[in-house]
C-alpha cells in the first residue's frame, strides 16, 4: 500500500467518526470515566456542553484523542486529568 493509498485510508476514517459522532453521546476517558457531553463538532473538535462543565465554559477535545465511538459514547485514548479541561 502506497503513501497516498495510506492517506486517502486515513482521510475515510476520519470521516466516518465525524460521522459517528452526535450531539448528545457521552464522552468517557480511558478509564471509563464520564468527561463530559458531545455539544457538537467544531472543526476537528469535539466542543462539550457547558452544563458538564465545573466552570460553566464550553472546553473542546481533539478527535486525534477519541479512540473509538458506538451508539451510547465517545471512547478517549486519555485520562480526564490528561484533557486539560480546566
Amino acid at each position: 500500500m502506497t503513501q497516498n493509498d495510506m492517506s486517502q485510508v486515513d482521510d475515510a476514517m476520519e470521516q466516518d467518526l465525524k460521522a459517528r459522532i452526535t450531539e448528545h453521546l457521552q464522552i468517557k476517558d480511558v478509564n471509563g470515566e464520564h468527561v463530559g457531553t458531545v455539544d457538537h463538532l467544531d472543526g476537528d473538535r469535539i466542543k462539550l456542553t457547558k452544563s458538564d462543565s465545573s466552570d460553566g465554559q464550553h472546553h473542546y477535545i481533539d478527535l486525534s484523542d477519541v479512540r473509538s465511538v458506538d451508539d451510547v459514547a465517545v471512547y478517549l485514548e486519555k485520562s480526564r486529568d490528561d484533557l486539560n479541561l480546566g
